[in-house]
This record gives structure tokens, sequence and C-alpha cells, in this order.
């Protein structure tokens, strides 16, 4: 596995698939983690996978040449070096053969989609040689399953063929692609964050992984997203400039980090629910016809990147120097015609989105606008956001709205109706502010299995929302002594740390202890290294909170982003622990 970590933090923060972008789908799977090179990386990487190359060799040796033309160099080569292996041997001929049999067997009349299934396989797969499903077969995605017995031929395949010497011959090729696409992803993401001045995620558990794999065709892009890992598959493109199909990857980046933030105000978005009766008309799918939340979803991601947009008019140049009063005129003067020219552009994006059904994009369009000059957050303005709409005349102006007769192709995000199971379903209801339902299921996982370190690090985020330090400290210091995933000890040892020193008797030298020992544990995350060392330059304390009118409005406040954000800038808000004994 080939695997470089993201790094977007931003200033001053503490399946299906398709031929054409428009449709290129992200499919809701199961909530069982997709196979991850590591435990406790980081929250954004650029990875390759042996199994997705695997699987993906095998099509290219049963005929699948989409895109061939298109593609990188290194998929021609892998596909020779496999022709001389099964030039060689009679028995990698036979291997072959009853591997191709098997893909004939499930050819689907949608090329994209009959990819696709091998994709999501491959996600779900153990490293070479044993390329086993890391989870039931039952829980894998659905379109999964039906392909799964391709495992013993497919193994008995790369065996012949000597895959895996072929995956290491060529890691010099996918570590320069890495290399290529690394930069351009990497501000992708931080402009990404800059804009809505988040810092990376460091949720516990979610991922953003965009996996590059040469052997696939270009224009066949997959992206999945299962409630913790946000999964990009993408194949460069020789010979352009961009190599991968950045919009999609920067759109699902933006599930990535929107999508947490809506779902926590579930309950209070159901006062926009009359906005679906104007929508019955559009040329949407039927997701954003019948779900508010999904339609709020994606009108806000869509409204962002009508705000962010490339409007394709060059910036004018800054002068070296501003000290000259004529050239500091002249530059803002030429900047005042960027402005009203690049609005233009993004003004016709927004009316476009809003004739193809998406009707809230230039609310929120206007609202990021204005939290853009006041230098505030999407998750502090979220609440504003939502309570401040007025909610009939939005309906009034998006019954004015003259729709298309066809749409965008919908949103990159399929969702499955499979629900998500066991820890997986505690953190997804964490994530939604339901603590009683998460803190059922870790208790029911607990009681199973009492060393189980999930449970206890879920249970002691939720005793801290709940405002009890005893049980909190309990479980967290048990997770620290049970846990494996460096991650989660490093951030147990963090909010042990905080617990000491915000304690109604503060004990600084334990919480010191504390922050040291989630030093030593090696997190990779620089977030995780950043708050254990502001723990020891000075004590954690819970700054003084302004109640605000949206604050009144939200029954959930309390939890609404703790889950999110171990960082301690929600958990402020939810919890006074006692002194810790």
């Amino acid at each position: 596995m080939v695997a470089t970590a993201l790094v977007a933090q931003a200033p001053g923060a503490s399946s299906s698939s398709s031929s054409t972008p428009e449709s290129q789908a992200v499919e809701t799977t199961p909530t069982a983690r997709i196979a991850q090179p590591e435990a406790g990386g980081s929250a954004v990487t650029l990875e390759t996978s042996e199994p997705l190359f695997t699987l993906a060799a095998a099509l290219n040796a049963c005929g699948y040449d989409a895109g061939l033309a298109e593609s990188d160099p290194v998929r021609l080569k892998v596909r020779e070096q496999m022709n001389q292996e099964l030039a060689a041997s009679g028995a990698a001929r036979d291997a072959r053969d009853a591997v191709c049999f098997f893909i004939r067997q499930h050819a689907l009349t949608d090329t994209g989609r009959e990819v696709a299934q091998y994709i999501s396989l491959a996600l779900y797969l153990s490293p070479a040689p044993e390329l086993v499903p890391t989870v039931e077969i039952p829980d894998l995605p659905p379109e999964a399953a039906p392909v799964v017995e391709i495992l013993p031929p497919l193994r008995a395949f790369a065996d012949a063929v000597h895959l895996n010497a072929i995956w290491i011959a060529n890691r010099p090729e996918y570590e320069a692609l890495i290399d290529r696409i690394h930069e351009p992803l990497t501000k992708a993401v931080l402009d990404t964050n800059i804009f809505l001045r988040l810092p990376v995620s460091s949720y516990d558990g979610r991922r953003f992984l965009v996996l590059l794999e040469p052997m696939l065709a270009p224009e066949e892009t997959n992206a999945r997203y299962n409630g913790t890992d946000s999964v990009v598959v993408v194949s460069p493109r020789a010979g352009t400039p961009e190599t991968v199909p950045m919009d999609l990857i920067r759109h699902t980046y933006l599930h990535f980090l929107i999508e947490p933030l809506v779902y926590t105000r579930t309950s209070s978005i159901n006062r926009l629910l009359p906005l679906l009766k104007p929508v019955q008309k559009a040329p949407l799918e039927f997701t954003y016809k019948s779900d508010i939340v999904a339609l709020v979803t994606e009108c806000l991601i869509k409204a962002v990147e009508a705000q962010t947009m490339d409007v394709g008019i060059p910036l004018p140049a800054k002068p070296g120097s501003l000290r000259e009063r004529a050239d500091q005129e002249r530059y803002e003067a030429e900047m005042s015609v960027y402005d009203r020219k690049a609005e233009v552009v993004r003004r016709r994006k927004v009316d476009l989105d809003m004739r193809q059904g998406w009707v809230l994009v230039d609310y929120f369009y206007n609202q990021l606008g204005a939290m853009q000059k006041e230098g505030a957050s999407i998750k502090d303005n979220m609440g504003q956001m939502v309570y401040g709409m007025d909610v009939e005349r939005e309906r009034g102006l998006d019954q004015k709205i003259a729709f298309l007769p066809t749409g965008s192709g919908g949103d990159v995000i399929r969702r499955t109706a499979r629900p998500p199971t066991g820890l997986n379903l505690a953190e997804s209801k964490l994530m939604k502010g339901d603590l009683d339902g998460a803190g059922e299921i870790a208790d029911a996982a607990l009681k199973a299995n009492p060393a189980n370190a999930q449970a206890l690090y879920l249970l002691g985020r939720i005793d801290l929302m709940q405002g009890d330090a005893d049980e909190a400290l309990d479980h967290l210091t048990e997770t620290v002594k049970l846990s494996h995933d460096p991650r989660t000890v490093a951030w147990a040892h963090i909010y042990l740390g905080r617990m000491y020193d915000i304690a109604q008797t503060p004990q600084r030298d334990k919480a010191l202890a504390e922050y040291r020992a989630a030093l030593a544990n090696r997190d990779s995350q620089p977030d995780t290294k950043a708050a254990a060392e502001r723990g020891i330059q000075q004590p954690f304390a819970l700054p003084k909170r302004t109640a605000t009118s949206s604050d009144q409005q939200d029954n959930a406040a309390p939890a609404n982003d703790a889950p999110l954000d171990p960082t301690g800038k929600a958990e402020k808000e939810a919890y006074r622990p006692t002194t810790p004994h």
C-alpha cells in the first residue's frame, strides 16, 4: 500500500459509476469498515491498494479495454507483463480463463456498473495473497455480494501470473503518480477547509480516502460513502494537466465535511419540510423530493461550489509594493472589476442549479457570502443558516422557478437502503446527537465483551456530553488500557488531561502526564499533536459562551458538535466535570 497523508488545517482553526462526470455516483455501503492500511491513520489520505490492483488487473486480462488509450502508460506496462506470464504458462492461462468465465457470467449491460461491483468488493478485501473479505458476507455492499465468489479463481490467477511481483515491480510508477497528484489534491482539500474555516476532521474513525488505480478507465470514477469512510477511486488520465477528476473528489470531500453538520440538526431542519412541495415538479431524483435533509445538504454543497468555482477570469496582478498610492488604487480598481465579472459567472451557476431543482442554492450562496465577510466558520453559522431562513418566503420564491426538463444527473451520492449496524450504528447515532441510542448499543457491546475498547471510548465521549465526569474517567481510563488504536488512545489521554485541567479542583500535574502520554503514543495526525502540545503549554479552559436565539431553538444544542469535535471546542458547552478521583 502506497499512502500519503494530506494535511489541510485551516488557519486559525483549533456504487455505482458512470462514464460522464455529471452522473458519477457514490454509493453508501454498510458501515463495516473499508480495508485500511493502518490504524489511526491521517483523516485525509491519498493511497493505492493491492487488492484493488489485483481485481483491476484481472479485469484487464479478461478484455476490459475501456479508456485504454487515455490511461497512464503503466496500465499498458502491467498488461504486457501479465501477457508474458500467460504466454509462458499453461496453468496461468487456465487460471485466467476461470476468472474470465466468472466475469462473463456476471456481466451487466452497464459496463460502469459491472466494473463498480468489483471495485466495491476490492475495498473490503485483505491484502494479497489472502484476498479474503474483511467483513461478513452479509455486510458487504449490495453490489459486491453477487461477485464475491470470484475470489477463489482470482487468488489462483494472481498466484499463477505472479501479480504480487508485478505489483512490487511497478510500485515506482504508482508512487510517481501519487507524488504528481498529491499537490493539487492537497490544495483542493486545503482551499475547501480554509473557505469553510474548518480543521481537518479529528473525529476518531472518520477518514477521507482517495484511492489511485491506473488499471481502471479514467472516465469510470467511483466514490463511496459509508458513514465513517468516504472513498473516491480514481484513475489518472495521461497527457493532461489535471490527471484526476478533482471536481468529483472535492464534491465528495464536501459531503464528508458538511453532512455531519447537517445531520446533527435533523430535527430542527424539519421546519423546512414545506420546501419539498415546490420541488415535486423539479428534475430531481426521488430522494431529494422526499428527504429535506438530503435536499438541504446537496444545496449547501452546491452553494459552496458556486462560491469557490474557477470563474475562468485571470486575477489582476498584485503590485510588488503597494506603497505607491497610484499602484494601490489601480490594483483595487482592477480587483473591483474582477469581482463584478466573477460574480456574474457564479450567479449563472447558481441560477442553473436552481432551475435544475436545487432550490436552496441561492439562499445558501448568499449566506456563505455573508459568512466570509464576517470571518465565521460554517460550523458556527450552521444554526443561523437554518433558523434564520424565512421558510414561507423561500417557498414562495421556489414556486416561481421555471424548472428545466432535465436535471444535472443528480448528486454524486447515491444512498442504499441498508442501515448501519453494531458500533458503527452507535457512532452514527452519536454523530446525529442521539446519545441514548448510541449508549444503548455501546452498553450491549460492552456487555458482550468487557474489553471492547471502541465501546469504552464511545461511552466515555457520551459521558462527557451528559456531564458524568466519574463515568467518563472510568471509561476513558479503560480505553487507554485496552485499545490498540494509537489515535483512540491519544485522544483518550487528551480528554483525561482536559478533565483534570477543568475539574473543580484542578490537578495540573495529572493533566500534564496525560498530555505527555498522548504525545508519547505517536499518533500520526497533526491535530492530536497540536492538542496535546497546547495542553502542555497552558491548562485547558472552558471559554464563556453567549447564548443566542438560534441556540435556544435547538433542542439538541449541547450534543450537536461534541461527537464530531474531540479538539475541545464543543464539549465546553456540554459538561463541567467534578474533580476526577
